[in-house]
């Protein structure tokens, strides 16, 4: 059945227990925050997050008194009807990420139609949800704005969910008396956008990166929105076995980055993935830990891609 991703994200006591999530769409910010939310929830409920390549002959080989599991997987590879009928008789549950492309279209709908799962299209956001996002988020702040800044705030904002979000966390750290117009335009003329850009720069060298990254991270927000950012991208390098595979995962709005991101997936084995896993792994701890990462660790998170891109 098909969920709203906003609903799902404001509902803290959102009740998750389906067999299925197919997360989807063209917003990768969303999508990312969506499945961070549902595999929060079951890390609650003590279950192991584990990544699967396809569901395609899947064997679940957890012992009657092993750690529950949720399985991940980056893609479709495998999804069809007698594969999904096969798996529906585990006891764990399945969390498929894969933006939209035509191959997905029968898979969308099997599972809008499915009971037992919950299809969670995620699009850049439109007027009424950024109204949405923006409300939910200074009522949880217990922040009240004038009217007119509101709806300021719903013109002048980005339409994709972390960059909203990150922009937010900026004007709640201006405190109550600071949210004026002014002071947010001043925030808005910054030049802090394409944070994304910066994993573009893995190939050239360390004083360049440091210089755009200076230019482009000034908060522990835009940190964490960097992180996921990288996270997305490190992602495909790890779940993709061959460049054709590569080549096809990597977002149809990046064509002008594709050669450059092919590049950077040719200098990559299987022990460069590992080291990357790893750096993915101890970076989301600190996060989690932290509540968010440091100006200096977003830098040396960075620098360490790189070193391990490069060496």
């Amino acid at each position: 059945m098909k969920v709203d991703p906003l609903n799902l994200l404001f509902n803290e006591g959102a009740i998750l227990d389906k067999k299925f999530y197919f997360i989807s769409g063209n917003e990768i910010t969303l999508m990312e925050k969506i499945f961070s939310f549902i595999a929060n929830k079951y890390k609650k409920e003590n279950f192991q997050i584990s990544k699967i390549d396809t569901i395609e002959n899947f064997i679940n080989t957890n012992g009657l008194f092993e750690d529950k599991k949720i399985f991940v997987s980056r893609g479709c590879k495998g999804i069809n009807r007698e594969n999904i009928d096969k798996i529906k008789k585990q006891e764990s549950s399945f969390i498929f990420l894969q933006e939209n492309s035509p191959k997905n279209k029968m898979i969308k709908n099997f599972f809008n139609k499915d009971e037992d799962s919950y299809l969670i299209n995620c699009y850049e956001l439109n007027k009424n949800e950024k109204t949405k996002v923006i409300n939910e988020f200074f009522k949880n702040k217990n922040i009240k704005i004038p009217e007119n800044i509101f709806w300021y705030l719903t013109d002048k904002l980005d339409n994709r969910y972390s960059l909203l979000e990150g922009f937010l966390d900026k004007i709640t750290k201006l405190g109550q008396k600071e949210i004026k117009i002014e002071n947010i335009n001043k925030l808005l003329t910054i030049d802090d956008v394409n944070k994304d850009k910066i994993f573009f720069s893995l190939l050239k060298n360390h004083k360049e990166i440091v210089s755009v990254y200076r230019e482009k991270v000034l908060s522990t927000s835009d940190v964490n929105e960097l992180y996921y950012y990288c996270k997305y991208y490190c992602q495909l390098i790890i779940d993709s076995n061959n460049i054709k595979e590569y080549n096809d995962k990597i977002p149809k709005y990046l064509f002008k980055e594709k050669s450059l991101l092919i590049d950077v997936f040719k200098k990559y084995n299987q022990k460069k993935k590992k080291l990357l896993l790893n750096l993915l792994c101890k970076t989301e701890k600190a996060l989690r830990k932290e509540g968010g990462l440091s100006l200096i660790t977003g830098l040396r998170f960075v620098l360490s891609i790189k070193r391990i891109t490069t060496s």
